[in-house]
């Protein structure tokens, strides 16, 4: 009799409400026998160009509501899946927000943010290449987040342009290469590229084989950690030289 491929743990997935691509990076990276379940996030202003202030609110404001719901399906595991929204707040609050959704929850908990930091870790790297479609002062505090975290951004890219709240998950895995070629400079151990909303997943392999570098984008380095706290191996459409580490 074949294996039960939705008898493993249940995933909760927390969403920026107008976030396209984290879904699908899940399904793509799925781990075999999980089964994934979304609930979206809002408190922010869909028309407003997404700076720091806006990512800030988003981090503080109050998920009762969305836990008691996603709790509905006893999740073994809470992914929160906007990197800005912590990264605007520093270390702290991100491993703060983590043990509150965790307490609520009742589940192992992960920040897009956190799982960041992990995947550097886990690869060993100390100085990084960083890109993503921020506004400058959200990169500003993404590069002092790095930093607060012992990780030094040697090489720093973003797309030249203030996006809207869909104009990040309109940007396609070419943009995204294109992106991470920018800081693929000497020095450089590993390329980052921060943004749940961001096509990077698809990009991953093309990046690392082009530049002879690893890659941690935000959705990978989840699931990525996902894998590791729940002690589960690397799904087989998982992509990167992140997945060796498991």
């Amino acid at each position: 009799m074949k294996t039960d491929p939705r008898a493993g743990p249940k995933i909760g997935i927390l969403v920026p409400y107008t976030n396209v691509n984290l879904e699908p990076d899940m399904a793509l990276m799925r781990p075999e026998g999980c089964t994934l379940h979304a609930e979206r996030l809002g408190d922010y202003d869909i028309d407003a160009i997404p700076g720091s202030d806006q990512m800030a609110q988003l981090g503080a404001a109050d998920m009762s509501e969305t836990l008691r719901l996603i709790n509905g399906i006893r999740p073994a595991a809470v992914l929160y899946g906007c990197t800005s929204a912590t990264l605007t707040h520093g270390p702290a609050f991100d491993q703060d927000l983590a043990t509150r959704i965790a307490s609520q929850s009742g589940a192992i908990s992960i920040t897009a943010a956190g799982a960041l930091i992990r995947g550097i870790q886990a690869l060993g790297a100390k100085r990084i290449g960083f890109s993503s479609p921020y506004l400058g002062e959200i990169n500003d505090q993404a590069v002092d987040f790095l930093a607060q975290n012992g990780i030094q951004t040697v090489a720093r890219a973003d797309i030249g342009r203030a996006l809207g709240n869909y104009g990040q998950g309109e940007l396609t895995p070419d943009d995204v290469h294109a992106l991470a070629l920018k800081v693929a400079a000497p020095g450089v151990e590993a390329i980052v590229l921060s943004c749940t909303d961001m096509r990077a997943v698809e990009a991953i392999a093309q990046i690392e084989a082009d530049t002879g570098l690893p890659v941690v984008t935000s959705n990978q380095a989840m699931v990525f950690a996902l894998c590791q706290d729940l002690n589960m191996p690397r799904p087989s459409r998982a992509p990167g030289r992140l997945f060796e580490q498991l």
